[in-house]
């Protein structure tokens, strides 16, 4: 998942930043509203959490410069505005929630969570042949058998299994599980698929990652 965090404070930037990192998220940040629409518009985020005083173009216009051109995008604003006018009105600009700083890095990621699932119709959990993914309670079990996995690894079969009907590129994968400075030649991708298909693979009769020579990665029950 690729969040994209627009608050002008860097110490609260940084905190989010770390905070949603560790929980596997590839988390971009700007600090100022001139340029926030067109990255978002530019790049393919799962996400947005906006804040709405910020330098440059405010955070009520760079919400609507994203609405008018990627009306499902979920947003989630966090801002020390409120009161309850101020609160309708984020929601009625096209918000899709309202939170209020200060706040607890569980309940951001938390709110986070819920956005993303309402705003792409999302199932809370994710199926392919005897592979099961909560994404609320964040496990995975294969055949009942539960498995252990850390963050990146968790983020990355997240996006193999929600892109299970076609190969996913090496690139595609550093942008969406990495952040976008990623370096693209190191190969952080085949170490954690590898590592993925320790615990994911071994052991069980039929395999579900398989590698497309010359084109990345596809998570399935039938080989291709």
């Amino acid at each position: 998942m690729r969040i994209l965090v627009v608050e002008d404070d860097r110490k609260v930037a940084s905190f989010i930043h770390d905070g949603l990192a560790q929980e596997g998220y590839a988390v971009d940040v700007l600090h100022d509203g001139d340029h926030a629409g067109e990255q978002a518009l530019a790049c393919d985020y799962d996400a947005v959490v906006l804040d709405l005083m910020l330098p440059g173009r405010s955070g009520f216009q760079v919400l609507r410069d994203i609405r008018a051109r990627k009306a499902t995008l979920p947003i989630l604003i966090l801002t020390a505005k409120d009161s309850l006018e101020e609160r309708v009105a984020g929601l009625d600009s096209g918000g899709d929630d309202y939170m209020v700083k200060p706040f607890a890095l569980a309940e951001l990621s938390a709110r986070l969570r819920a956005v993303l699932r309402r705003g792409t119709a999302r199932e809370s959990t994710l199926r392919v042949a005897g592979l099961e993914m909560d994404t609320v309670r964040r496990t995975v079990r294969r055949d009942g058998k539960a498995v252990d996995l850390k963050p990146k690894e968790y983020a990355l079969l997240e996006f193999l299994v929600r892109h299970s009907d076609r190969p996913v590129t090496k690139s595609l994968i550093i942008e969406h599980v990495w952040n976008i400075h990623f370096d693209s030649v190191s190969n952080v991708v085949e170490v954690h698929i590898n590592a993925l298909r320790n615990k994911i693979d071994r052991g069980f009769e039929r395999p579900l990652i398989h590698t497309i020579r010359g084109v990345g990665y596809i998570l399935t029950d039938t080989p291709p």
